[in-house]
C-alpha cells in the first residue's frame, strides 16, 4: 500500500476502506507519511468529501492514536460539552458546576486557544493558583469525589488530531466538514463521556458562517458520536454578537461568577440552561424541558452551582475566595471608555473584529507561544440593539500597553454603529439535533 495511490484514489472521489484509512493515520503519526502527502490528502477530502462510514473511521482511528481516559471506574452519568469556539464564550464555567450540582459527572479536558481570546483553561487559570494540569489520577478521583473537574488535555491525547490540525492550518484546508467533524469528536471520544453536548456557533464571530453549513456538521457529528455508542447532542447557536458582555479572560471569569451569583442573566445564562436542559434529559434525570430547566433554575438559586464552583477550585489549589471578591482576578491597570457619538440604538456589527481587537490588546495568542495577559479585554456595558443616550458608556477598553491601545481604538468604531432604527435582534438556537 502506497500513500500516493490512496491520495489518487481520493481524489477521483472514491471512497477509502478502512485498512487503507489506518494506513493513512497511523503512517502519519509514526512519521513515515511526510507532511505533504498528507496535505494533498486533506485536499483531495476538501474538494471530494467522505462518506459517513469513512469519517465514523477516521474519528474512530484518531481517537486512538494516544492516551484514551477511561471513566469506567467512576459511578453515574459522565457528560462532557464542547464548544466550535466564540467571542465572550464562557459557557463552560457555568454548565459545568451546574450540571454538576444537578447529579451529573463532568470530566472535562478542554484546550487552550490558538485564537482571539484564550482557551477554558487559559480562562481558568486567571484565578490566583489554579492548577489546570492535573495527571490522569488525580482527575479522576477527583470527578469520583466531588463529580467535576475541568483541566488542561493530557499532552498525548489524540496525537493525529493534533498533526493533522496544524497541517490542516496552514494548508487551506481547515474549512472541510468531514475533517472538522472527525477532529472534534475523535477529542470528545477519546475523553470518555457518554453524554456530549457540541455547542455549534454560527455567525460574524464563529468559523462556521452559515446556518446551512452549521447544521450539516451538527448532524454528521451526531451520526458518528451515536455509532460510537455516545448520546450527542448538537445545538446550533448564534454568534453574530458575542455571548457574554465579557471579551478576555478574566473579565469572562468574573462574568460567570456574577452569572453563577445570580447577579446576571442575558443570553450566556438562556445557552447555559439549554445545553444543560438537554444533558439532563439524555441522562434521564428529567422527563420533560419543563422539569429539567427547573432543576437547573433551583441549583441556580439555592447556590448549589456556585458551591460545586467553590469545590472544583479548592482540590485544584484555586483560590475559591474569587467567587466572593472578584478583584482577586487579574486587573489591568487602565481603563478607557467608549462613548456613544449620538442617541440611537447600539448595534454590534462585527463580532469577530470585537475579539480581534481583545486578542490584539493581549487577550489571545496571534501565535503558538505566545504570551496571553489574562487581565486585559472589552467590556460591553450596554445590552446589543438597546436604545443609548449620547456620550453614554457603551464599551469599556481594559488594557496594560498604550501602544496596543492605540493600535486598536481606530478599529473599534467599526465593530458597532449607532443607528435611529432598531433592527430585530437574530435568535439565540437555530437548531437542536440528536
Amino acid at each position: 500500500m502506497r500513500a500516493v495511490d490512496l491520495i489518487v484514489k481520493k481524489r477521483e472521489g472514491k471512497a477509502l476502506n478502512p485498512d487503507e484509512l489506518d494506513f493513512l493515520i497511523q503512517g502519519f503519526v509514526r512519521g513515515e507519511i511526510p507532511d505533504y502527502q498528507m496535505s494533498a490528502f486533506c485536499m483531495a477530502v476538501y474538494f471530494k468529501n467522505m462518506i459517513e462510514d469513512e469519517i465514523i473511521k477516521c474519528t474512530e482511528l484518531m481517537a486512538k492514536s494516544g492516551d484514551m481516559l477511561d471513566l469506567s471506574s467512576i459511578d453515574g452519568i459522565k457528560a462532557d460539552k464542547h464548544s466550535t469556539g466564540g467571542i465572550g464564550d464562557t459557557t463552560t464555567l457555568i454548565l459545568a458546576p451546574l450540571l454538576a450540582s444537578s447529579g451529573i459527572k463532568v470530566a472535562k479536558m478542554s484546550g487552550r486557544a490558538l485564537g482571539y481570546t484564550g482557551g477554558t483553561i487559559d480562562k481558568l487559570e486567571s484565578i490566583p493558583g489554579m492548577q489546570t494540569n492535573i495527571g490522569k489520577d488525580s482527575f479522576l478521583r477527583q470527578v469520583r469525589e466531588i463529580g467535576i473537574a475541568v483541566a488542561a488535555q493530557s499532552e498525548n491525547m489524540v496525537p493525529a488530531d493534533k498533526k493533522l490540525y496544524t497541517l490542516r492550518d496552514v494548508t487551506g484546508t481547515i474549512e472541510s466538514i468531514p475533517l472538522i467533524a472527525s477532529s472534534i469528536m475523535s477529542k470528545k471520544i477519546a475523553c470518555g463521556s457518554e453524554i456530549i453536548a457540541l455547542d455549534v456557533k454560527v455567525g460574524s464571530g464563529a468559523f462556521m458562517k452559515t446556518i446551512e453549513t452549521a447544521k450539516e456538521l451538527s448532524q454528521i457529528m451526531v451520526q458518528i458520536g451515536n455509532k460510537m455508542h455516545r448520546k450527542i447532542i448538537a445545538v446550533v447557536s448564534d454568534m453574530n454578537q458575542p455571548l457574554g458582555m465579557s471579551i478576555g479572560n478574566s473579565l469572562e471569569v468574573s462574568e460567570a461568577i456574577q452569572v453563577l451569583r445570580g447577579e446576571k442573566k442575558g443570553r450566556l445564562l438562556e445557552l447555559v440552561n439549554i445545553l444543560g436542559t438537554q444533558i439532563l434529559l439524555a441522562a434521564d434525570k428529567a422527563k420533560t424541558i419543563e422539569e429539567a430547566s427547573q432543576i437547573l433554575r433551583d441549583n441556580l438559586e439555592k447556590k448549589q452551582a456556585l458551591r460545586k464552583m467553590a469545590e472544583m477550585i479548592k482540590a485544584q489549589n484555586g483560590d475559591e475566595r474569587v467567587l466572593e471578591d472578584l478583584s482577586l482576578l487579574p486587573q489591568a491597570k487602565y481603563k478607557m471608555s467608549i462613548r456613544a457619538e449620538k442617541d440611537g440604538h447600539f448595534i454590534i456589527s462585527d463580532t469577530e473584529l470585537l475579539g480581534k481587537i481583545a486578542m490584539l490588546l493581549g487577550a489571545g495568542r496571534e501565535h503558538k507561544n505566545s504570551q496571553i495577559d489574562l487581565s486585559v479585554g472589552i467590556k460591553i456595558m450596554t445590552e446589543n440593539i438597546s436604545w443609548v443616550k449620547e456620550g453614554e458608556i457603551i464599551i469599556e477598553i481594559h488594557y496594560n500597553d498604550e501602544k496596543k491601545l492605540k493600535n486598536v481604538l481606530p478599529e473599534i468604531k467599526k465593530a458597532y454603529y449607532i443607528s435611529e432604527n432598531k433592527i430585530s435582534q437574530n435568535p439565540l438556537i437555530y437548531g437542536i439535533y440528536s
